[in-house]
């Protein structure tokens, strides 16, 4: 199972792409920078993170959180 949620675009050369996808059995969400390779392909870096469902909760309670204080600081 590999599914694309969206992406964010970082430069005309890199962007993340979030996505659900299974890695030796198991289900994950992945966010991880994709660079841009000499012939038009997106391929992966070493950086990003992964999130098993299990704690997806919490890390999205966490991004909420860090949205709330971007926001009382003006900074979004």
């Amino acid at each position: 199972m590999e599914k694309i949620i969206g992406e964010i675009e970082r430069s005309e050369t890199e962007k993340v792409i979030v996505q659900v996808k299974e890695f030796k059995g198991r289900t994950y969400v992945d966010f991880r920078i994709h660079y841009l390779a000499d012939e038009d392909e997106w391929r992966p870096t070493q950086k990003g993170v992964t999130v098993a469902p299990a704690v997806w909760e919490g890390f999205k309670n966490l991004v909420d959180e860090t949205n709330k204080y971007l926001g009382e600081q003006d900074l979004i």
